[in-house]
């Protein structure tokens, strides 16, 4: 009977010290798998809906006074990469955004949010758009936890900044990868 109560005494002393990871998740996407044509751009010689998907996250780290979400295709022929999408100071008590959300304008982001220009030169969501027949490009969707409740930065503000002030302020980020390529046939259409 001792040995049974020092089991459990050690059991629940274990799990009093666990933490849930930060999650990001969508029904949309699959880590590792690929985009649909609703997340592919609208423009630069694609054609799909140009539509963000839902995300939804779990567990922020304590203290999170607001989030950022944002989309990035390191895998872009720029040097630097692609930034897709950069939407910040949402609320510290959000925890996901519809499905469609990065539309210009932001009417069904949370008030306050702002979307900031991405590497298309505007904001909002800019969905996938890789050259026809390169190698299948990832994005990296990911939400940040930040320790303050605003980025003093608004719609004008370059991917770069923004970037910069995500990281200067974090207290952890939760990402969720997922890839796209177009075929090579594309680009005689282009």
């Amino acid at each position: 009977m001792k040995s049974l109560a020092f089991a459990l005494v050690m059991t629940g002393l274990g799990m009093a010290g666990h933490t849930l990871a930060f999650e990001l998740n969508s029904p949309q996407l699959q880590e590792g798998q690929p985009l649909s044509k609703a997340q592919e751009y609208q423009g630069f010689g694609c054609s799909g809906d140009n539509r963000a998907p839902a995300l939804s996250w779990q567990n922020p780290p304590a203290g999170t006074r607001s989030f950022a979400v944002t989309v990035y295709d390191p895998d872009a022929p720029t040097g630097s990469g692609w930034w897709h999408w950069l939407v910040f100071n949402l609320p510290a008590d959000s925890r996901g955004l519809p499905e469609g959300s990065g539309q210009p304008g932001g009417a069904t982001l949370p008030a306050g949010s702002v979307q900031s220009l991405t590497d298309f030169g505007q904001p909002g969501f800019g969905g996938a758009c890789p050259l026809a027949g390169d190698k299948a490009h990832r994005y990296v969707f990911t939400v940040h936890a930040l320790k303050v409740p605003r980025l003093e930065l608004d719609e004008k503000a370059m991917p770069a900044l923004v970037g910069y002030m995500l990281h200067a302020n974090s207290l952890g980020s939760a990402s969720l990868t997922a890839s796209y390529a177009r075929p090579a046939e594309m680009q005689a259409q282009q």
